[in-house]
Parts: structure tokens; C-alpha cells; sequence
């Protein structure tokens, strides 16, 4: 049976589907399958999907949408979960904007019900069923071997929780190194699948963009570690420009205390070589001083202060003098945020690295 769907999730975006999708009535209840369903609603709040083309559409009640089956926890948002079994007919719920699909489990009152879906079958590709990890990126060749190329120096990008600054903040340090003549590139290391951060690195300057959902996986929630994932993505975008970067900057979806992660990448000794600046992203300023001791406990040490933390002068001078950390709002002084990132990141480089003075 084939179907001509209204709308393909940006989750499935590296999947390379016709103007019709062939399904089958069986589902394989498995993170990352690739589903074809029908809208049984429409909201006036979380009402929109992004399409796997980057753009932002309306979800109207009987649309016929592709997605792909994943986890979330948000804490603003949706927890969601894959079922053990799913059959066409049954009800699943839009978990993001991207596409992800799964059963809610848990609600926030402030982005209303999730969206009700009904499953109409799994995507077919020459009579198997299609997940995101079929579409997968190939593995970088190893560190080690013959013709590797070198990963470069990683800024992290981190926060107390989600819609705390960290994407703006990003975005910020890709502009503002590359109009100083350095080559940056983007990755989002945990998370939820969608584009619009990618897209949004690549606006400002960023060479290559990739995520966690280039590698097939739809979520990193519930991942015990994610470390592996993160590495292969930063070898994989030095792959992609051909060595040619100065830096990465790595955006952490999701809060440094959570479900997606964050922590098993931060304390991997492979990935905490990689680091030369880290910058916190915090709410307020006791989620800063607790951010950054969490941190230090766990032996990280955070380089810069952002967000809505420092808004004003208060915050930024609580961050500078109680705390003896720099502080810089990516909003309002965008250029000296970026000076205290850059001082951070290549104090410690020597003369001669590509796009460094001394």
C-alpha cells in the first residue's frame, strides 16, 4: 500500500523518500522507525511541525504526516516513550517539533495536550521497514588511522536546562570567531531531533552543522552514554570540511543535570581533551553557582557565565565577584561575550595554530 503524505518531519530528513511513501500495517515498535500518520486534530498551541526542509507548517486535523518513533524528557515540554508494541490504528502523540513520535507520558501545562496522531503504517523501503539509522552517517575513519584527520579544539556550550540561552549563545561564538577570521564549526551533541539549531548555526557562519540525529538517532534521552556519539560527530565534522576548522562549537541540548546525556559526555576523558572553553548557560543565579559547582564536582570547570543570569549588571557582577568567573550576556554585548569566549579557547593554543595569534 502506498500513501502520498502532507508532511515529512525534519527527523527524517536525511531519508530519501518519493512524492509517495509504500507503508505496511505492521509497525516494529522501535526507537528511530520511521512511521506514517494522520493527524487527528489541530491545536492553536505546539500546532506546527518542522518540515524536513527546515520549514515551520501548520499541523491541520487529517494530515498525513512522517515521522519517526523516539524518547523525550523534557522538563518544559513533553516526556514521552516508544510503546512495546504499536499496530496501524493505534494513537500516538507528536513529541516535538521535529517529528519524533511517541506516548506521552507526562505533560507541561504551558505547552498544553500534545497533538493525537493515528498510526497508519510503517514506512517501507524494498519491503523493510525504514529507520533513521538505515541513513545513518558513515563512520569517520578513526583517530588513529592512516589519513585521519585531526579534531579540532571544542568550545562546549552548556546549561542549567533548556531555553536557558545555550543555542543563542552558540550562535554567537560561530559569528563572532568567524568574522575574526576563524573557521568554526557547529554540532548539537544531545537532545531531540530537529534542524532549526543547525540551520541557525549554519546562518551565522558556521562551515559544517551536524547533530546527534546525523548518526540515526532521534533522541539521546534514556542513552546511558553518549560520549561515543559525541566523538564520532566531532570527527565527522572535521571529515566533512576536510580539516579545514580552527574550532567546534558544541551545543548541549537539554540541562547539564537530566535525562539526554549531557553528563556522560562532559566527563569523558576522550571529549574533555578535546575542550578548551566551557561556557554555562544559566537561568538565574542560583542555578549559576549551582551549575557551576555541579560541574566542579565533577572536575569541569566552567570558563564564561551566560544567559539570562547576567541580563543586567546585577547578574554579571554577582557571576565576576562572588564567584570569580567571567560573565557576559550573549544579547546585549554580544562582542565582549565573544572576546571572553576567544581569550578562554586560545590562551592556552600555540603560535602557528591555524586562525590564532599569540
Amino acid at each position: 500500500m502506498k500513501i502520498r503524505p502532507h508532511k515529512l518531519g525534519s527527523v527524517v530528513a536525511r531519508c530519501r523518500f518519493g512524492a509517495e511513501v509504500e507503508i505496511s500495517r505492521m509497525v516494529e515498535a522501535r526507537s528511530g522507525q520511521v512511521l506514517v500518520v494522520r493527524a487527528l486534530e489541530e491545536k492553536r498551541v505546539y500546532d506546527v511541525i518542522e518540515l524536513a526542509s527546515g520549514r515551520m507548517a501548520h499541523v491541520g486535523k487529517g494530515d498525513v504526516l512522517v515521522g519517526a518513533l523516539g524518547r523525550r524528557d523534557a522538563l518544559r515540554g513533553f516526556v514521552g516513550r516508544v510503546p512495546d508494541a504499536i499496530g496501524a490504528g493505534d494513537t500516538l502523540h507528536l513529541l516535538n517539533l521535529g517529528g519524533v513520535l511517541g506516548t506521552v507520558v507526562s505533560e507541561n501545562k504551558d505547552v498544553g495536550h500534545p497533538l493525537r496522531v493515528e498510526v497508519l503504517g510503517m514506512a517501507l523501503e524494498d519491503g523493510r521497514g525504514v529507520n533513521i539509522a538505515d541513513v545513518a552517517l558513515p563512520d569517520p575513519p578513526d583517530e588513529h588511522a592512516a589519513g585521519a584527520l585531526p579534531t579540532p579544539p571544542v568550545i562546549v556550550v552548556s546549561g542549567t536546562c533548556m531555553n536557558s540561552g545555550k543555542t543563542y549563545a552558540a550562535c554567537e561564538i560561530i559569528s563572532g570567531l568567524t568574522a575574526r577570521g576563524y573557521r568554526v564549526g557547529g554540532v548539537k551533541l544531545t537532545g531531540v531531533a530537529a534542524q532549526r539549531d543547525l540551520l541557525n548555526m549554519s546562518d551565522h557562519g558556521a562551515a559544517v552543522a551536524l547533530s546527534f540525529s546525523d548518526c540515526g538517532l532521534p533522541s539521546t534521552a534514556g542513552m546511558d552514554d553518549v560520549a561515543p556519539v559525541a566523538c564520532k560527530l566531532l570527527r565527522s565534522v572535521a571529515h566533512e570540511a576536510d580539516g579545514e576548522l580552527d574550532v567546534i562549537v558544541a551545543e548541549m541540548g537539554d540541562g547539564i543535570i537530566g535525562a539526554y546525556g549531557v553528563e556522560s559526555i562532559l566527563t569523558d576523558p576522550g571529549f574533555k581533551s578535546l575542550v578548551r572553553a566551557h561556557v554555562l548557560c544559566a537561568n538565574d543565579l542560583v542555578a549559576a553557582w549551582g551549575g557551576v559547582k555541579w560541574l566542579a564536582e565533577h572536575g569541569l570547570q566552567v570558563d564564561v557565565v551566560a544567559g539570562p543570569a547576567t541580563d543586567n549588571s546585577v547578574g554579571e557582577r554577582f557571576v565576576r565577584d562572588d564567584m570569580g568567573i567571567a560573565a557576559s550576556n550573549a544579547r546585549t554585548d554580544p562582542a565582549g561575550f565573544v572576546d571572553l569566549v576567544e581569550r578562554a579557547a586560545f590562551q592556552r593554543v600555540l603560535a602557528g595554530s591555524p586562525g590564532v595569534s599569540a
